[in-house]
């Protein structure tokens, strides 16, 4: 089978194995998706939701208010994410560089050409590619598959990517393998499948729902 028409075949399993979230393809607001973005790292989604709603209940999520909000406020709030002090110092920062050099406001985004957007992000502190990834797709304002550990595992054992790729080779070999309009679905779909059943330790191969598309099937049970 070509390489395109099993990719085409694994996303066809997975949208009738998994729901997509309700929230899937409508858009997001960029700086919200940020800050959430960047309390979920190396956090479980469980602790990022009650710490962006415990930061919600005390400021409004703007950059104008978290530039301005006392960092141990921020810290007291996000403080079940784990990583409380240095999460709280980012996002205060960022806050203050997003309101006095881009007037408050992310929608640069949706000017700018996608690379250029992707390279503005990264400039700000606390934010790497897939953070920034992450900001582009949620909030519509470009094409782009985020990689994170489920997705760089997954596509890796599925061959979709190379055993030896980085984060943008497996960013790349994702969206070659897609059209852009898959791409939202391809990321949350490989996260699902990672958490459900490519797990990085006992891999539930036997009744993995893409096991016959899948070169690694014998790896485990």
């Amino acid at each position: 089978m070509p390489e395109k028409d099993r990719a085409m075949s694994i996303l066809k399993v997975l949208k009738e194995e998994f729901e997509l979230p309700p929230w899937a393809g409508t858009v997001r607001d960029p700086f919200q998706t940020l800050i959430i973005t960047i309390i979920s790292q190396n956090t479980s989604s469980k602790n990022t939701a009650r710490a962006f709603e415990n930061l919600s209940r005390r400021f409004p999520i703007t950059p104008q208010a978290l530039a301005g909000a006392d960092v141990r406020e921020i810290e007291d709030a996000i403080r079940v994410a784990g990583m409380y002090r240095n999460r709280s110092r980012v996002i205060k920062e960022l806050s203050r560089i997003i309101l006095e050099q881009f007037g408050g406001s992310l929608d640069f985004i949706y000017s700018m050409p996608i690379s250029e957007a992707r390279k503005t992000l990264m400039s700000l502190p606390g934010v790497g590619p897939k953070t920034a990834d992450i900001v582009l797709l949620f909030c519509g304002a470009g094409p782009t598959v985020p990689v994170d550990t489920h997705v760089n595992r997954v596509s890796k054992r599925l061959g979709l990517a190379p055993p030896d790729a980085d984060y943008e080779g497996v960013r790349r070999a994702l969206e070659e393998a897609y059209p852009p309009e898959e791409y939202l679905s391809v990321h949350l779909l490989l996260i699902a499948l990672g958490r459900s059943y490519c797990r990085a330790r006992r891999p539930k191969c036997g009744v993995c729902p893409v096991r016959s598309f899948c070169p690694s099937s014998k790896m485990g049970g």
